[in-house]
């Protein structure tokens, strides 16, 4: 059980060393929104919202599954 642990702990500090690293400002436009971040930034919310996406498709399959 503890190697998830340290792959994710691992995959965490990957993160962070590529968020630090790439400090440069983007322009981010969608529809009618304009975002001006830091690239490393709007990396890490893209991959959260993977994250979230991917729970949450989980969660749902596991339920088909059970029925």
């Amino acid at each position: 059980m503890y190697y998830k642990l340290l792959t994710a702990l691992i995959l965490l500090i990957l993160v962070l060393i590529f968020i630090f690293q790439n400090t440069q400002m983007v322009t981010i436009e969608f529809l009618a929104w304009r975002v001006e971040t830091a690239r490393g930034v709007m990396a890490l919310v893209i991959l959260l919202i993977g994250v979230i996406i991917g729970w949450l498709g989980r969660g749902q399959w596991a339920h088909r599954k059970k029925r």
